[in-house]
């Protein structure tokens, strides 16, 4: 058996067609979406990630600020530009790209973002929508990949699913997100022990540990459904995800490869969630 791939770029450019006819109709009516970007510092990995998310922006007609801060600015002034972003009426979603320098609260920053412009789904009051089962803005590499799975007709009700994951950007929601679909979630961490066991049981596994190759084919089910989340820089410099795609291929009848598998999704989601703030302020004018 060799997988079949799924492709998050071509479903992204699938998915951001419809957006584009979306935008278009919002603008009839006098609504721009609009996404503030706000990146701290010089990381060069944080840069690319955000230069890509303001050409996603462009293409399908969403308005974009990029706020780039200085690595040593005060907390207090972050928060005041986040604040005053909550306050512009031409801004619907806000991003703050992490991770952000250590001196800056992460919690705070995340906090300080209004619920109704959390485009990235990591305010306590949408993460606690998820856990109730009734989302508004979900997290966007989670929701990327339950998109995924929709598109390839993926069954998700009753299937025993794996998380290897604990992060609130991926891991917790993502076992949410499919236990809210009636799957039977496993979550595991880096640290579980035997932890091969556990991932060959999954019929749908989802890695996201940061760490490179670190689930091999013998981890795996003879047609499992495998979701590689992670990006990792290898000493050559080229990337790799958390699952050995070389050895996983042959065991999993679906898998998503790294890059360009979950990647693009995430970004598509986000403007997924810009798109329906806009569309929120629409419906309250």
């Amino acid at each position: 058996m060799t997988a079949k791939i799924i492709d998050g770029n071509e479903l992204s450019r699938l998915i951001r067609a419809d957006f584009k006819t979306e935008v278009e109709a919002l603008k009839g009516r006098g609504i721009t979406p609009g996404l503030a970007v706000v990146i701290v510092g010089d990381d060069p990995a944080s840069h690319v990630y955000v230069r890509n998310k303001v050409k996603a922006c462009a293409n399908v007609g969403i308005h974009s600020e990029l706020h780039a801060m200085p690595a040593g600015i005060l907390q207090a002034e972050l928060l005041a530009k986040i604040h005053a972003l909550n306050n512009d009426p031409a801004i619907h979603g806000i991003l703050v790209q992490l991770p952000v320098p250590k001196h800056i609260d992460n919690k705070a920053i995340i906090k300080a973002i209004a619920a109704e412009k959390d485009v990235d789904g990591f305010h306590l009051a949408n993460l606690g929508a998820l856990v109730v089962g009734e989302p508004t803005f979900q997290p966007c590499t989670p929701y990327g990949v339950m998109r995924m799975l929709d598109y390839h007709n993926i069954p998700i009700e009753g299937q025993h699913a794996v998380v290897i994951g604990r992060s609130n950007i991926a891991g917790k929601p993502m076992a949410l997100m499919l236990i809210n679909r009636s799957a039977t979630v496993t979550v595991c961490t880096s640290k579980t022990r035997d932890l091969g066991s556990i991932t060959r049981l999954a019929e749908i596994l989802v890695v996201a540990t940061g760490k490179a190759n670190m689930i091999t084919g013998d981890m795996v089910k003879d047609g499992a459904v495998v979701i590689d989340i992670g990006i990792n820089r290898l000493p050559d410099g080229k990337l790799a995800g958390d699952v050995h795609f070389d050895t996983v291929k042959e065991k999993a009848s679906y898998i998503t490869p790294v890059p360009g598998g979950v990647g693009p999704m995430t970004i598509t989601m986000l403007l997924s969630n810009t798109i329906a703030a806009a569309k929120q302020t629409a419906k309250n004018k």
